[in-house]
């Protein structure tokens, strides 16, 4: 399997003195999802929880909903010209009466460490159908637990303090325990990884859950939440139009600049325990 990290010469300057050392980067490299063996997306990604990251894409694209949904997931031999075996093509074969990926996404999928939708073909395509309301969720949750959140995934995260170069998804219990947490350089992978570890444990939907991701918060990544049945997503930054118009649709509460004591909440304020609005 490829590196999580690796070590690159650099020329180091500092207050005007030059020096050469190593340096640690986050490693990147191609991955392809095939299902049943047909091709379906290449995307790329930070080495490390493949399976999680395969299995998570599925669900967030409407394919799989539960563990008994995958027969089986394995890395591909020959990947190589010379029959060898990269780690960086995952097969994953579906449960009997489980269906196929439209062909289209074949045609129209090409994903990015920066963007998982820039293959897509149109904002159709990239609006998938729910198995799981989130709207009913009963979770309630207060302000002071969500602001607690962004320290613990910052801990949590060993290889960015190396590198300094990786996002990170963190899922949350109600009582503000973090039930799992993944590294990539992109944010969506980091999310997939953390959907994919429900899936492949039994765990979805995600009920009474906080998802918390270290970047913005995209329109994909409100629906990976909403696919995967999460009724909350906080980020450190900003979130996009069409983010909360997705998460006012899906009942999603979506909080953002999620940063010390303070935070903007879009959408789903009602899940917040109640305080006095000046």
């Amino acid at each position: 399997m490829g590196r999580v990290t690796v070590r690159r010469r650099v020329l180091r300057v500092r207050e005007g003195v030059p020096s050469h050392r190593a340096d640690t980067l986050a490693a990147e490299e191609p991955m392809e999802i095939r299902v049943g063996g047909r091709p379906l997306t290449v995307t790329m990604r930070t080495p490390g929880d493949d399976f999680d990251l395969a299995t998570g894409f599925l669900v967030s694209e409407g394919v799989v909903h539960t563990a008994e949904d995958v027969s089986g997931i394995r890395y591909c031999s020959g990947a190589t010209a010379d029959g060898g075996n990269t780690y960086n093509v995952v097969d994953i074969g579906l449960a009997p009466g489980v269906a196929a990926p439209d062909a289209s996404l074949e045609r129209n999928f090409y994903t990015t460490s920066s963007c998982g939708l820039c293959g897509k073909a149109s904002l159709d395509a990239v609006r998938t159908t729910a198995r799981w309301s989130v709207a009913d969720d009963p979770l309630r949750i207060s302000p002071e637990l969500l602001t607690s959140l962004p320290d613990k995934l910052r801990a949590a995260q060993r290889v960015f303090d190396s590198t300094g170069g990786l996002h990170a998804a963190g899922l949350f219990g109600s009582d503000g325990d973090m039930l799992c947490l993944r590294e990539d350089v992109g944010r969506h992978n980091a999310v997939d990884k953390v959907v994919g570890h429900a899936l492949r444990s039994g765990l979805l939907p995600l009920r009474g859950t906080v998802l918390m991701v270290s970047g913005r918060a995209s329109f994909e990544l409100v629906q990976k939440a909403v696919m995967a049945g999460i009724p909350t997503l906080a980020a450190v930054s900003a979130p996009s139009s069409l983010a909360v118009d997705l998460a006012a649709e899906s009942g999603l509460t979506l909080v953002g600049f999620l940063r010390g004591e303070s935070m903007n909440v879009y959408t789903g304020e009602e899940r917040l325990e109640p305080q006095s609005v000046v």
